[in-house]
């Protein structure tokens, strides 16, 4: 399983590493999700625009989760130009971050399984 970097510390050659957020789908389970959401679809954009409307159905909302060891509130997820985004919520501020950067806690939301689908097709 690939690794994301969280975070280096300056003149360190050792950079702190954890596994990217996955539900237990198996690569057929991912694969047959990612099917349904892109059956009818014309190119790149169209299939990234299906699997949003997937995610949007299903993803239970509002969750919580830590971004750069704070806790947010994802509110909502929104379709930008080139990628699908979580809008996180502390407070009165609010900010995009990309689907698939965001780090999912235990229990992961109900729904989650399609972020993982987004992230298998997008080859992470």
């Amino acid at each position: 399983m690939p690794t994301i970097l969280a975070y280096q510390a300056p003149n360190t050659s050792t950079p702190v590493r954890y596994p990217p957020p996955m539900a237990s789908k198996g690569t057929a389970a991912l694969e047959a999700m990612i099917e349904e959401a892109t059956v009818d679809t014309d190119g790149h954009e169209d299939e990234r625009a299906g699997l949003f409307a997937m995610i949007e159905e299903h993803l239970a909302v509002p969750f919580t989760t830590t971004v750069l060891g704070v806790e947010v509130t994802i509110g909502k997820i929104e379709l930008a130009a080139d990628s699908i985004v979580a809008v996180c919520a502390r407070g009165r501020h609010r900010q995009r971050v990309g689907l698939l950067d965001l780090p999912l806690l235990t229990p992961m939301p109900d729904g989650a399984a399609w972020i993982d689908a987004y992230r298998h097709w997008a080859g992470r």
